[in-house]
């Protein structure tokens, strides 16, 4: 299981991580942000869309957040403007940062009970094991944006967790 001080780090690795790879996608025109790449959800920008919902959604559950509309096919086109996408993402990174500071550990003991569309059926699983998943949600879909972003010529910051500055 993990621990309170795991998810707080998280929570920041997160943010520092966006910051980096939002900061290289800026560099790019939105024309580049917006080409299709292959990856699950097309575009550098599709992914990052995709990944802030998905990120809003499990808030939902966890802190009670407003649930994003729509569903996973949804959810690469739900932030089309840059700048909002941008504005709503330091946004979301702050919840989670302010939720993983003020988390009660025994929190993570507990179940959840919730609706998955992805599984289109009602889930129980550890609290624990479901934060654990969103930040690997996170990690899986940022390295498929971290290599979009190279292979289209932005120069993201370095992904080591044992570099990130405290």
């Amino acid at each position: 299981m993990i621990d309170l001080g795991y998810v707080q780090r998280m929570a920041r690795y997160n943010r520092w991580q966006n910051e980096s790879l939002y900061g290289a996608a800026e560099t790019l025109s939105d024309v580049a942000r917006q080409q299709p790449r292959g990856a699950f959800f097309g575009s550098i920008h599709g992914t990052l869309s995709h990944l802030l919902w998905g990120d809003g959604t499990w808030m939902s559950r966890f802190a009670g957040t407003p649930r994003p509309p729509g569903g996973i096919p949804e959810s690469a086109s739900l932030y089309p403007d840059w700048d909002a996408l941008k504005r709503e993402r330091t946004a979301l990174d702050a919840v989670i940062i302010d939720w993983a500071d003020g988390l009660d550990p025994t929190w993570l003991t507990d179940e959840l009970t919730w609706y998955s569309g992805a599984a289109k059926a009602q889930l129980s699983k550890p609290k624990w094991l479901l934060v654990t998943h969103m930040f690997n949600h996170q990690t899986h879909h940022r390295g498929q944006v971290h290599c979009m972003l190279t292979q289209a010529g932005a120069k993201p910051d370095d992904t080591d967790l044992m570099l990130m500055p405290a």
